[in-house]
């Protein structure tokens, strides 16, 4: 297993095989002279800035589906798969890929362990309510019980351009709030591509 210290938040690892972790090292870099470095994964004009809505970048290794969304399975789930209506507990991390790869949501728990009996830190959502973004709608479902799933998010796919503060999940800190904030509120060249880890923790039945 490898890990990579969410940027702020240096005692919050994410684990995951390490074969997995090379696209996100490059995405989550802040750094300006390893933005070089992070084309190497894949050209990626957007994470330098560039050419905003006149190219949809594809990532290698990630299926997409018919409406945009790009997805992998960082690992596989084992249990049950959630029904409309029904609640699920998610763990998640945000990333605004598409500028500079900052960080907008890192959860203190590190992904994979056991946190039964312990889900009012989480965010919970009701599967088909529409309290969330297109994506996570969509990328929650298909998802076992115990699974972790990357997406890439284009913005027709995450928050609503006229009210960005609707929709979920949200930031938990401050700042990651203001970082999300910046991008989907800028009104200039900024593009809006964002990325999530998601981790399937809990399903209530309806």
């Amino acid at each position: 297993m490898a890990s990579i210290s969410a940027i702020g938040s240096p005692q919050r690892p994410l684990t995951y095989p390490s074969e997995n972790l090379q696209p996100a090292a490059a995405f989550c870099n802040a750094s300006k002279d390893e933005l070089a470095l992070a084309s190497q994964f894949a050209d990626m004009p957007a994470l330098r800035g560039k050419d905003y809505g006149k190219s949809k970048m594809s990532y290698p290794d990630y299926i997409e589906t018919e409406s945009g969304l790009q997805m992998q399975d960082l690992r596989a789930g084992d249990g049950p798969k959630p029904k409309v209506g029904d609640t699920v507990v998610v763990d998640w991390d945000g990333y605004t890929i598409g500028y500079y790869g900052r960080i907008f949501e890192a959860r203190n728990k590190t992904k994979g362990g056991s946190f039964e009996g312990d889900d009012k830190a989480f965010f919970k959502f009701r599967v088909g309510s529409q309290e969330v973004i297109p994506a996570f709608e969509e990328a929650i479902t298909g998802m076992a019980l115990g699974g972790v799933r990357r997406i890439i998010v284009p913005p027709e796919l995450g928050y609503p351009d006229n009210d960005y503060n609707k929709s979920g999940p949200r930031p938990t800190t401050f700042s990651g709030q203001r970082a999300l904030d910046f991008v989907l509120g800028n009104q200039g060249l900024i593009d809006k591509t964002l990325l999530f880890d998601i981790e399937l923790i809990k399903i209530i039945p309806n």
